[in-house]
């Protein structure tokens, strides 16, 4: 058996959770949206083609903000397609995904969807193709209350009212060479800088995100950060990041220790903003950069690039073709689990995250035309965390053993974050990296006078890690954990290869 102490101070706290942090994707591309939102034939389907039980599941999963719409596909998108009469709107083809985008959900759709949903929408706007003006013009749309040519466009077309967007997204992952319109880190933040400034003429409300690094494994990361900082300082809010992790074969412990993998990101960049700011002096504007991570999840990329890629690019082109629809097992949404631990601990630094995506596409909610959607594995622990992570986010200290990992070294066999309100009520999120072996944990907090309740999610008797939640049978779901209060600690035990909340109430 393996023995760990979790020591919880509740008064040393990291910062606020932002309630931004449990963000989501919603990117024209495969099914997210054709086939996944928006189903007309389906017999759950509203007025406006959208799927009511996938909507019950976005809003159970309690995402906060969506990101929209792209993305990849946002790098070749005219905006102006996606307005005006359905019948009106012109098919076009998407490089991005070499599919074909017919338009018919479209800006006003996607927005009346999103506030049925109860998400805050984030919207990119185009820098592979177009520019400033165009990105002007789109906020002038959607933000502006009447009286100017695309204003009272809106209006005729069906809002009167502004939509009001705040967060907007300059442009996606530019440092890409797979990217519609690549850029040099001078050329973006060149750009970004411009389209950022006549943004801030048409709406100075507006919060704007920078592109900033795709993956810590970019040859420009570090490098891209600074410079796209020295040429927006002062304009823009947040800097984004980007993060996506797999199993790879043979490799199971460094896939559980993602999370820290994601940890020595997130520090990275703070660190390269932080020397920039001091640089840059009175040319930040008294502002401190947040860091979006809007872009994070598992994602087996080497599948997609060996079965999907070539096809996708040289096939025929097809409206929504089924794309990246990973089916996720235990091991996934354990390193969700701790994806979102690290998120979490960051929370003094990450301003907002998104998790790509939301439905279908490397998603927590799965659907078919002739079935209820699903929760995927990974869909518990987003749901619970993004439920009860409230207040403030707690530095945590774990005393347990390590275990060796090829990717980042030896690494502690159990990962935490933990959160705590003004009423005295802590969360606490456990994962046990340990594919084999259960571990014995004492929560301590400074006097705990009961357990609320507790969950885990682990591999369901009867079954083996790889298995998943189809369209049939949904086995794996979070079950109540056995936790107890012993003088004024908790004690439970982790399943191997598990994640848990464990709620307590302080003395």
């Amino acid at each position: 058996m393996i023995h760990a102490r979790i020591q919880i101070d509740p008064d040393d706290a990291v910062g606020a959770v932002s309630p931004r942090l449990f963000g989501t994707f919603v990117e024209h591309m495969g099914r997210c949206v054709y086939g996944g939102i928006h189903d007309p034939g389906h017999p759950s389907a509203d007025a406006d083609g959208f799927r009511g039980d996938v909507l019950e599941l976005v809003r159970e999963l309690g995402a906060t903000v969506v990101r929209y719409p792209g993305g990849n596909f946002v790098s070749g998108f005219r905006w102006e397609d996606s307005v005006g009469p359905r019948e009106q709107r012109p098919v076009r083809l998407d490089a991005a995904w070499h599919s074909i985008e017919t338009n018919q959900v479209g800006l006003h759709e996607f927005a009346g969807w999103a506030e049925r949903a109860g998400l805050e929408v984030m919207m990119a706007v185009n820098l592979g193709t177009r520019g400033a003006a165009e990105a002007a013009q789109l906020l002038e749309y959607c933000n502006h209350p009447g009286g100017t040519a695309l204003s009272d466009e809106r209006r005729a077309n069906g809002a009167p009212d502004p939509f009001g967007f705040r967060l907007w997204c300059l442009g996606n992952e530019m440092d890409g060479d797979w990217q519609i319109g690549h850029k040099t880190a001078h050329e973006y933040g060149r750009l970004a800088a411009e389209t950022a400034r006549l943004m801030r003429f048409v709406d100075p409300t507006v919060e704007l995100v920078a592109a900033g690094s795709s993956s810590a494994d970019q040859p420009t990361f570090g490098d891209w950060e600074r410079e796209v900082v020295r040429q927006t300082a002062g304009l823009v809010d947040h800097v984004s990041l980007h993060a996506y992790y797999e199993e790879t074969p043979g490799d199971l412990p460094s896939f559980l220790a993602s999370g820290v993998g994601l940890d020595r990101y997130i520090a990275t960049v703070a660190g390269i903003l932080d020397e920039e700011e001091a640089a840059l002096g009175d040319r930040m504007q008294g502002r401190r950069l947040g860091i979006s991570v809007d872009e994070w999840n598992v994602w087996y990329l080497d599948r997609f690039n060996e079965r999907d890629k070539e096809p996708l690019l040289t096939g025929a082109w097809n409206v929504a073709p089924r794309i990246i629809e990973d089916e996720y097992a235990v091991a996934d949404a354990v390193v969700v689990g701790s994806l979102l631990n690290s998120l979490v601990r960051h929370a003094d630094r990450v301003s907002m995250a998104n998790q790509a995506q939301l439905v279908n596409v490397i998603a927590p909610i799965r659907t078919e035309p002739d079935a209820d959607a699903w929760r995927q594995t990974i869909f518990w622990p987003f749901a619970i965390t993004a439920a009860r992570a409230r207040g403030a986010a707690l530095r945590v200290a774990a005393d347990c053993p390590t275990v060796p990992t090829a990717a980042y070294g030896d690494v502690p066999v159990v990962d935490v974050s933990a959160t705590t309100t003004a009423d005295g009520r802590v969360e606490v999120f456990c994962v046990n990296r340990d594919p084999e072996r259960p571990v014995e944990v004492t929560l301590a907090a400074g006097g705990v006078r009961a357990v609320r309740d507790a969950v885990v999610l682990t591999v369901p008797e009867g079954h083996d890690r790889f298995v998943t939640n189809t369209r049939d049978a949904q086995p794996v779901r979070p079950v109540p954990l056995g936790a107890r209060v012993e003088d004024d600690e908790v004690r439970l035990t982790l399943p191997a290869l598990s994640w848990a909340a464990v709620g307590l109430d302080l003395a």
